[in-house]
């Protein structure tokens, strides 16, 4: 039995659980330099603090982001969530449309994990009350090992080109709980229930929505020069009966460049590269992390 004053650390604070996901946020960043002091101590009074997320383990499975992992204790084993070259090749083309990491492992038995700090919000949601959730690219950090992922596509791909939006997104669908890496905290965050009606959303402000929803990128008026004289070009439409969670403004952390990133530990330095040579060697770097 490993024995940890994780819990009796003073400056941590549990500030969210569900089932055996646990929020912890760092009151203040005591592990900064005599230079860097004053902006770390302004950055806390604005919350912009770093997050973790533990996970307990009785006898249950996660499925954890690559590279996001910062130590485990306890019976917990590790695979590599690949059945065969098939899968490992479809998991691949999926990292590469959808921004998500191409293997992510999957964590089981009996102990105690805690992932990477994040200056990120983490959001715990309960998957089986949204049916199938779709994540807006770079949300996923964790899930009960008991859902089940998929990469779904917009159904009229060319004006999503045409509205540079991405065209693929990771759904979650089944029983169990996800952790999501949010840019705004959720008390900011906005959810909408549509039945059988339709909404429009200028710009990628949709954190995540039903998978029940129809999902496209279309014109704002009815004819591109109507569009383009409104001032508003495309814009993200959904229709049907589900949920949106929506950002009250889209991602943005110039301002605090300590935010700009998901996790401030070994998986910074795969957010930091862009394009899609960044994207292959974000995709080579995961492959180290679970073969290596």
């Amino acid at each position: 039995m490993v024995n940890s004053s994780i819990m009796n650390n003073r400056n941590l604070k549990e500030i969210a659980s569900m089932g055996n996901y646990h929020v912890l946020e760092h009151e203040k960043d005591l592990s900064v330099s005599a230079y860097s002091a004053v902006d770390y101590y302004f950055s806390s009074k604005m919350n912009v603090r770093k997050r973790q997320l533990m996970l307990d383990f009785e006898n249950s499975s996660y499925i954890v982001q690559a590279g996001a992992m910062q130590w485990m204790s306890g019976n917990v084993n590790t695979n590599t969530n690949v059945k065969g070259v098939g899968d490992f090749l479809g998991k691949m083309v999926s990292s590469a449309v959808t921004s998500e990491s191409a293997i992510k492992p999957i964590y089981q038995g009996s102990g105690r994990m805690m992932l990477e700090p994040t200056y990120r919000y983490i959001i715990l949601v309960d998957v089986s009350q949204w049916g199938t959730i779709v994540l807006d690219d770079g949300l996923f950090l964790a899930c009960d090992g008991s859902l089940t992922q998929q990469t779904v596509a917009r159904k009229n791909l060319s004006s999503a080109v045409l509205g540079g939006e991405g065209l693929f997104n990771l759904s979650l669908s089944g029983n169990g709980i996800a952790a999501l890496e949010s840019y705004v905290p959720y008390e900011e965050l906005i959810e909408v229930v549509l039945d059988n009606d339709v909404m429009k959303i200028d710009g990628n402000m949709a954190i995540a929505w039903s998978g029940s929803l129809d999902f496209t990128v279309e014109k704002s008026g009815k004819s591109l020069l109507g569009s383009a004289v409104s001032g508003e070009g495309f814009v993200n439409v959904y229709r049907g009966s589900g949920k949106i969670l929506l950002a009250p403004t889209a991602a943005n952390f110039s301002a605090n460049p300590a935010a700009s990133s998901s996790n401030t530990g070994e998986s910074q330095s795969k957010t930091s590269a862009t394009g899609t040579a960044g994207k292959a060697l974000g995709v080579l770097s995961d492959v180290l992390d679970i073969f290596g």
